[in-house]
């Protein structure tokens, strides 16, 4: 679906049959409006997958913007699980083990993984959450966005990222510190694990504290 590629920010055009591809849709200015799992169920059949509280605005803003378009949009609810390889399952309950809900939050943490509502809403640019490496395709036409995602990818850089510490207990919304200075904020936390945005000037390994507790910067940033 022409329209489709023209909206997201990845190529969606090039999945065959049963492929999905992860995709941001973006306000014009680059910001997130949600991310997105495309799915290609058949030559012009799509399934946007995203989070459920961002089910209607995706479909108003795509309807919104279709114009001319010939293509219909419509919304569909499914379900999904999450297994032990951290593979996600549509629809089918799998056979293997599930991950439960705090392990599955270990999980995420460990990769810098973003989620909506915590690492993710409309005040953050793609690069900060390292989603340009895995949601954004810099050859395929244009997108809403695409300008200044490309600005920042080719002339620029972020001025933070987000990076996974080692920490006793952490609690979202601390400021993470460096010699006495604030340098980030804890968005989600496990016992052990905290995820947050942090400037790019902090090196890996640095020795930090959280909630006056010693942490340690683990994870590189989202760009170099």
């Amino acid at each position: 679906m022409d329209y489709l590629q023209r909206m997201v920010s990845n190529d969606v055009d090039s999945l065959a049959a049963g492929d999905a591809r992860e995709a941001l849709l973006l306000t014009p200015k680059g910001r997130i409006i949600a991310p997105l799992r495309v799915l290609r169920r058949g030559p012009d059949d799509f399934l946007v997958l995203t989070e459920p509280e961002l089910g209607e605005r995706v479909a108003t803003e795509l309807t919104r913007m279709r114009f001319a378009a010939k293509c219909e949009i419509g919304t569909e609810e499914h379900e999904s699980w999450l297994v032990l390889d951290g593979e996600e399952v549509l629809d089918e309950r799998p056979n293997g083990d599930e991950v439960g809900e705090e392990e599955a939050e270990r999980v995420r943490i460990e990769a810098g993984s973003p989620r909506w509502g915590r690492e993710l809403d409309e005040t953050i640019l793609p690069a900060e959450a390292g989603l340009d490496r895995t949601h954004i395709s810099f050859t395929k036409g244009c997108y809403p966005g695409q300008e200044p995602v490309a600005r920042l990818h080719y002339r620029g850089h972020v001025n933070r990222s987000l990076r996974v510490l080692d920490v006793e207990q952490a609690t979202p919304g601390d400021e993470i510190l460096q010699d006495g200075k604030g340098v980030g904020r804890v968005t989600s936390a496990v016992p052990g694990l905290a995820l947050g945005y942090v400037r790019i000037a902090v090196p890996e390994g640095a020795e930090l504290t959280v909630g006056g507790a010693p942490a340690r910067l683990t994870g590189s940033p989202a760009r170099p």
